[in-house]
């Protein structure tokens, strides 16, 4: 890395950006699926319904999603469930806790802004990415991504002006998250999507590993 940086600040998505997390919200709901009587979800579903928040991804799996008189008993079993098991095969990308902690070292600013819970973004935030200045997770009454109420309040908070910041992600929903809040936008490939559904969501700049995306700062 030189030492003339891009950006002040990187905010970056988690699921699928910076952890991948795919295994254990699948568990999650499938154990909550199942003792409902409901068919459970495969990898690639799961990769498909994920990026709009909980509720978002219950509603795909549960046959009339919302509409489903036990819907919201399945959406509070799933939260408390994936709650007590964020972490049990949860685990960072190769080489992204180490480049989170150069970027620290280097004087980056540095947030995560996620639409899975926030008591889940918390716990995988302090465990994984103590260098990460603030983490926000969903909330009841903040807009969720890709509304860019949840980015500007970590801007707000690490004191840097949207100009200064880039927003990295892995879907259509960080795409149109950054472009709300009015950030620049990098994608990597190796997350929940692939990289022609990137480019066709308008990615400009697409990185393919942890190397790529460093050098883009």
């Amino acid at each position: 890395m030189g030492n003339l940086k891009k950006y002040r600040a990187v905010i970056f998505d988690m699921d699928g950006t910076i952890m991948n997390t795919l295994d254990d919200l699948r568990d999650s709901l499938n154990f909550v699926l199942k003792k409902h009587g409901y068919a459970e979800i495969d990898v690639d579903q799961a990769k498909h319904f994920l990026g709009n928040g909980a509720r978002h991804f219950v509603k795909c799996a549960v046959p009339g999603g919302e509409e489903d008189p036990a819907f919201d008993v399945i959406l509070s079993e799933f939260t408390e469930h994936y709650k007590n098991n964020c972490e049990n095969k949860t685990a960072p990308y190769k080489d992204i806790p180490e480049l989170i902690e150069r970027l620290s070292q280097n004087g980056y600013k540095l947030a995560i802004v996620s639409n899975k819970p926030d008591v889940a973004v918390q716990i995988l935030k302090n465990t994984f990415f103590p260098a990460v200045d603030i983490a926000v997770g969903e909330k009841s009454g903040v807009p969720k991504k890709p509304a860019p109420d949840m980015v500007l309040a970590a801007l707000s908070a690490l004191g840097v002006e949207k100009q200064n910041a880039v927003y990295v992600g892995d879907s259509e929903v960080d795409i149109l998250t950054a472009k709300n809040s009015g950030l620049e936008c990098i994608a990597v490939s190796w997350g929940f999507r692939t990289k022609d559904e990137l480019i066709l969501s308008g990615a400009k700049i697409i990185c393919d590993d942890v190397f790529s995306l460093e050098s883009n700062l």
